[in-house]
């Protein structure tokens, strides 16, 4: 996947993990990074690698299927991701919850098109408020063996979010409140 721009989404992915794996570290949380590399291709490895972790948190940036991209700058927002197939599901949508509680706080809009049934591919809400959204084949989500939540923070193949995202203080207040929502449901 790539942003409006042509840059690797796995390049913003690393620049938010990172900002987030320091304000989690703030919060005074053990933070354990997978994948930072790029080298784990495999998602379930990833799991794997995550186990006695209290929260599996995986950082991502949304894009689209090629047929949306002329309505591209349409969609924007941030949308959190639950798999009913985790073993803590209940857990899974309190932590997804409070994260998109303290994203709408920090002035972030949840993305509401992937609940559409034919753009968004029909995920279903857990919590419409908040922007959390069921997608129980999701593999880091139903593969964890812990709570797991997948954010796509932003909409990167739209032009203006891209640029948005791409600010170090957007990505800042972003991962201070996935951070301080985390915080909030381990507790």
């Amino acid at each position: 996947m790539i942003s409006a721009s042509g840059i690797p989404e796995f390049e913003f992915n690393l620049a938010l993990a990172t900002e987030l794996k320091n304000s989690l570290e703030k919060a005074g949380m053990r933070v354990r990074m997978i994948g930072e590399k790029g080298d784990l291709i495999f998602l379930n490895h990833r799991t794997r690698r995550a186990r006695g972790a209290d929260l599996f948190l995986s950082v991502h940036h949304d894009s689209m299927r090629e047929f949306l991209l002329a309505r591209r700058d349409e969609f924007a927002g941030f949308s959190l991701f639950i798999s009913r197939r985790n073993p803590d599901v209940a857990k899974s949508l309190a932590c997804a919850s409070a994260i998109g509680a303290r994203l709408r706080a920090a002035g972030l809009v949840p993305s509401r098109y992937h609940a559409d049934p034919v753009i968004g591919e029909n995920r279903p809400f857990a919590d419409e408020q908040n922007g959390v959204h069921y997608y129980d084949n999701l593999a880091v989500a139903h593969t964890a063996t812990m709570p797991a939540v997948l954010v796509e923070a932003g909409v990167i193949a739209n032009r203006q979010e891209e640029l948005r995202m791409r600010d170090p203080a957007v990505r800042r207040r972003i991962a201070g409140a996935i951070a301080l929502g985390a915080s909030e449901c381990l507790k």
